[in-house]
């Protein structure tokens, strides 16, 4: 197989592309522990929880819908549950399973940090952003996600290809 090097343009593109996405995620990283005390992982696993009936999913759920691994996911929320910004709640048809349930509390500090967030990320992107530059971002990134997470067009990715499929060495990873 004949390796298909980059381009210099793609070159540059896909180094814009790493710089950026470095440096915002430490921007809001920065953000969110000034503000919060938690790294931005945790915050998006609070916000998650928050946009769902009841401020609760599924652990299996919530590892897919935060994008990462179950294992990892559990280390998260077992931190959350000590700080009171989330409990776990048994599955009462699964015993394999539990809940992750955001707390009134949990709901307070997103409230309270939202307003830091968002501002972080227009500052840091949508304001130097046309309108037309933020459609092509969405586009862009969408064309992104749809091709790793396999769409239509491309075959469906194997189970330990995305990150909340994966099998961990944890014994409890499937909670």
């Amino acid at each position: 197989m004949t390796t298909r090097w980059l381009t210099p343009k793609e070159q540059r593109a896909w180094r814009a592309y790493m710089a950026a996405t470095h440096l915002l995620e430490d921007a809001i990283d920065r953000q969110l522990q000034q503000d919060a005390g938690m790294p931005h992982l945790y915050y998006g696993i609070l916000a998650n929880l928050s946009e769902v009936p009841e401020r609760k999913l599924r652990m299996t759920d919530l590892a897919e819908k935060s994008q990462i691994t179950r294992s990892r996911l559990t280390y998260a929320v077992t931190r959350l549950e000590k700080d009171g910004l989330i409990r776990r709640e048994d599955c009462q048809w699964d015993k394999r399973s539990s809940f992750a349930i955001l707390t009134d509390e949990g709901m307070a500090v997103l409230e309270r940090t939202a307003p830091g967030h968002v501002e972080t990320v227009r500052a840091a992107v949508f304001d130097h952003l046309s309108a037309e530059q933020v459609e092509q971002l969405e586009e862009i990134s969408s064309v992104i996600a749809r091709a790793l997470e396999g769409d239509e067009s491309t075959p469906r990715p194997t189970s330990d290809e995305l990150p909340w499929r994966r099998r961990s060495s944890s014994p409890c990873s499937g909670s």
